[in-house]
């Protein structure tokens, strides 16, 4: 969905502002605070918004060079989900989720949960590289 006399990133960007706010409570605050991260470890990261139905807005991406992870929302928790995470090294073992695929890796946040933001900004910083190195 594009709005007129806006780039897509715009766009893109107000609707995961939008949907922070919407959320209004933990979930959002924490789907904030690692926005945040995401783009102090990546200012070229774009932002998007993929798979939109009727029932939902779609889904909060982050990409470069390819999908660097996504942000999803759950009535218990925010899902992080890597795209290449399988082949990240991930030395402070932020993944806790989707552990036994070939491809992907994710981060699931509860409630009071807090992320080591420095080990975030650097698994970030790794996905990035990998999409890089796959695209050349």
């Amino acid at each position: 969905m594009k709005s007129a006399g806006k780039p897509d990133g715009e766009d893109a960007s107000a609707h995961i502002t939008a949907r922070i706010d919407e959320l209004g409570d933990w979930r959002g605050e924490v789907l904030a605070h690692v926005r945040q991260l995401i783009r102090e470890a990546d200012p070229d990261i774009r932002e998007e918004r993929k798979w939109a139905k009727p029932t939902s807005g779609g889904t909060p991406v982050w990409s470069h060079d390819g999908i660097v992870c996504t942000g999803e929302s759950y009535k218990d928790k925010v899902k992080l989900t890597f795209a290449r995470g399988a082949s990240i090294k991930d030395p402070k073992k932020l993944f806790n989720a989707s552990l036994d695929g070939n491809t992907r890796r994710a981060i699931d946040l509860r409630e009071r949960d807090r992320i080591d933001e420095a080990a975030f900004r650097q698994l970030i910083r790794a996905a990035v590289a990998a999409n890089t190195a796959r695209k050349k």
